[in-house]
């Protein structure tokens, strides 16, 4: 192969590897979404509050620490 191929042959490897966690991303993200609606169903039929500010600065706390 040349350097060409080789380069060729990389690149479509790194994109399938992009696809795959393309598709990852987007089950997770929609297996976060039907756990919020869950969790809404929840408060809503236990006259639970819609919003925790509480928890919503823990989370932003933990997600920022993780993105560092």
């Amino acid at each position: 192969m040349t350097d060409a191929e080789d380069a060729r042959a990389e690149l479509l490897r790194l994109r399938g590897s992009i696809d795959n966690i393309d598709a990852a991303l987007i089950y997770m993200l929609a297996e976060r979404f039907r756990a919020t609606q869950q969790v809404g169903i929840l408060k809503a039929e236990h006259e639970m509050p819609a919003s925790d500010p509480k928890r919503e600065e823990q989370q932003v706390a933990r997600l920022r620490a993780l993105a560092e």
